[in-house]
């Protein structure tokens, strides 16, 4: 083998690798964080005798992220931040943190569970608490599919998805140039 094969190895070698790392991080599928109204319309309160699951259910149809916000909105009442057992217990002698400003926004700042009650100990048994799960960052190494299933006939109506910002790289419009610039070079 002469200097200029060699050379020209390497050099074929070297772009190979730092494309497919460029690859590797242009494929990651990354959203923006989300900010959710805690209750949507409703809001923070006490709900009615007749629902007292309301921000339970509201929780659970809902995907809780590292960097999201809850947005907690309310009058005439506060927000108590608690562990499992005041949760559980609605016990407001020891909070984590406090508020009662009517407009209280709190970031989902590491993963696993948050727990927020009423400072009233009578709304808090009577359903107004909140837990929610929170998972890793907005991060998922899965391509998006490049055709959609069809919608099923006895699907129910989803919750709409968050507008967050989506930003993805197809393995095949990648790799394509990357093979005819291979062969070109070898010939």
């Amino acid at each position: 083998m002469n200097y200029f094969s060699t050379k020209k190895s390497i050099i074929i070698m070297d772009f190979f690798c730092a494309y497919f790392l460029i690859l590797a991080a242009m494929n990651v599928v990354t959203e923006a964080s989300k900010e959710f109204k805690v209750g949507n319309d409703l809001g923070w309160q006490q709900p009615t005798a007749a629902n007292t699951s309301t921000y339970t259910d509201w929780a659970a149809r809902k995907r809780f992220h590292v960097g999201d916000s809850l947005t907690f909105v309310y009058q005439n009442d506060s927000v108590l931040e608690v562990d499992k057992w005041g949760y559980y217990h609605c016990n407001t002698e020891t909070p984590i943190s406090a508020f009662n400003d009517g407009n209280t926004v709190i970031e989902l700042d590491r993963p696993g569970p948050f727990y927020f009650i009423s400072r009233s100990q009578e709304h808090c048994k009577n359903g107004q608490r909140l837990e929610v799960l929170v998972m890793g960052q907005h991060h998922s190494w899965d391509s998006p599919p490049l055709m959609a299933a069809p919608p099923e006939a006895d699907m129910a109506p989803r919750a709409h998805l968050s507008s967050g910002l989506v930003v993805t790289v197809t393995i095949s419009l990648v790799f394509l140039p990357l093979i005819s610039t291979i062969l070109i070079l070898l010939a």
